[in-house]
């Protein structure tokens, strides 16, 4: 029987297969992200931590397993940015700057200025941003430096949670390509050139580096007590959760693509690395790491603007999903349907831009934007143009990859917590032109996690089998005169952004 967990930016999930790819039990923990100035967005160890003892624990039992019947667990996590810097006693200085973190600008400019795009681009194929770890680094570096000081190595969420469970420090490639600047994506190694251009000891880096589906070490004793399961359990070190959740999908063929739509999307595909972009991000992929780039693209706040739309104006569904125990997105979802709110939501456009943007735009001053209300619009309207925001921000990303020469299948796999949804599903393939794709399961990168640990000890010999493990639901195909209509608000979608980017860069300055 093999566990699968994904440390996520909003909670943590643990599931729990047996060979043959059927559920046997899952867990899941929530919790929340620390914003102390604007821009910035921080999280402690502890919350990674607590959620993985408390969701692995529950999976195991809700699987009503022995703790002898558990061949391995693998982990995934959300792109840590910086990573969590450690002392040498491998305790956290601070918290760690996660990816949805934009204070780092300084530190772009200071790159774009000093690092020739064709220097950076060509080691890493990735060029420069806010988002990336390797600028996070370097703020602590200029704005902490008795922090800095002390720092013994940065270590990813996942990593460091691996290194709780078991004593030892690693990384996989995935994670130590996401850090973009200071790792060569050809040689699979760190750069000493990079490193010493941009000012980050090569010390500070993980030594070892591993592939997702290898044994990091064994579960220790203390952990072992506090779930149940058994001590000398098989860690394995799996990925960052985009990829892996790519992988769960069963990607392992150039053209094949994902969207992960959680509290941000990760849209990617994988190739050979022959059509690399610096408008989008690569590295690694979680399988056949040897041949394989994994390229991606993504909004910083795709399900998070949802949810912060959820708590602070949908009260009155969150008390009454509380007592009747109907999701609060579902019953926004049937006030959209009584009111007949259609698509382009009554004329309103939404820039989704609530934490600066990532790819393709690469604006850290970006703000989030509603235009076109009046009088008429209600509650209804403005969520659906929100959903509707979302996915041209999905379609951007997609445009950014074929003008790259990147060839995408007609089909787009979805997963995370928009696929629960038929109507935003379908919102997807709407805008987008391309059909969406679900999993019968709602596992997201946990069941790529499981499939891993599997690899990790022999159960599995390729990652190609994974397919053998899949099902899915019913089609939402794309509805062309929708399309042709979206269209119109994918023109206006992408002109609002470029009339308003100075004047959102004057509210950011001030």
């Amino acid at each position: 029987m093999l566990i699968g967990i994904d440390i996520g930016t909003g909670g943590t999930k643990a599931v729990v297969f047996d060979k043959k790819g059927r559920l046997l039990g899952q867990g899941f923990k929530e919790y929340g992200v620390l914003t102390p100035a604007p821009a910035w967005a921080e999280q402690w160890p502890d919350v990674w931590l607590d959620g993985t003892v408390s969701t692995l624990k529950d999976a195991f039992q809700a699987s009503g397993l022995k703790p002898g019947d558990i061949h391995a667990v693998a982990i995934s996590g959300l792109y840590g940015g910086s990573g969590i810097p450690i002392d040498k006693d491998k305790n956290p200085i601070r918290p760690c700057m996660i990816w949805m973190d934009r204070r780092a600008r300084k530190e772009t400019q200071w790159v774009k200025d000093n690092v020739p795009l064709k220097k950076i681009f060509g080691i890493t194929g990735n060029y420069v941003d806010s988002y990336f770890g390797f600028t996070k680094m370097m703020w602590l570096r200029n704005n902490e430096p008795e922090n800095w000081k002390r720092v013994y190595q940065f270590s990813t969420p996942k990593d460091y949670i691996i290194y709780r469970l078991t004593g030892e420090l690693a990384t996989d490639y995935s994670s130590a390509g996401n850090i973009g600047g200071v790792f060569d994506i050809r040689k699979k190694t760190w750069s000493p050139e990079m490193c010493k251009i941009l000012g980050i000891p090569q010390a500070y880096l993980p030594e070892r580096i591993t592939r997702s589906h290898d044994v990091v070490g064994k579960l220790n004793k203390e952990i072992a007590d506090l779930t149940g399961l058994r001590a000398g359990t098989p860690i394995v070190a799996g990925g960052i959760d985009a990829p892996v959740a790519q992988f769960s999908c069963g990607v392992v063929t150039p053209g094949e693509h994902v969207a992960m739509v959680g509290t941000s999307i990760c849209w990617g595909t994988v190739s050979n690395g022959a059509n690399l972009t610096p408008g989008l991000i690569s590295y690694p992929y979680v399988v056949n790491d040897d041949t394989q780039i994994y390229t991606f693209g993504g909004g910083a706040t795709s399900g998070a603007i949802v949810r912060w739309f959820r708590d602070e104006f949908g009260q009155t569904e969150k008390e009454f999903g509380a007592k009747s125990g109907i999701d609060p997105y579902a019953l926004i979802e049937m006030e959209m349907k009584a009111k007949k709110v259609g698509p382009g939501a009554g004329g309103l456009v939404v820039l989704p831009y609530f934490m600066g943007e990532r790819s393709p735009i690469w604006d850290p001053d970006a703000r989030g934007t509603i235009i076109g209300l009046n009088l008429l619009h209600s509650k209804a309207h403005i969520f659906r143009a929100f959903m509707e925001g979302v996915a041209q921000s999905l379609r951007h990303n997609m445009e950014a990859a074929t003008e790259a020469g990147i060839v995408l299948d007609k089909s787009c796999f979805m997963v995370g917590g928009a696929a629960k949804s038929d109507i935003w599903s379908q919102i997807f393939a709407d805008v987008t032109g391309y059909h969406i794709r679900r999993l019968a399961l709602d596992v997201e990168a946990p069941f790529g996690d499981a499939f891993l640990a599997g690899m990790a000890t022999g159960v599995f010999k390729k990652g190609e089998e994974i397919k053998k493990w899949l099902s899915f639901r019913e089609e939402n195909r794309c509805n062309l005169q929708n399309h042709k209509l979206y269209s119109k608000y994918y023109d206006l979608y992408k002109r609002l952004y470029q009339q308003t980017k100075g004047i959102m860069a004057e509210i950011a300055a001030l």
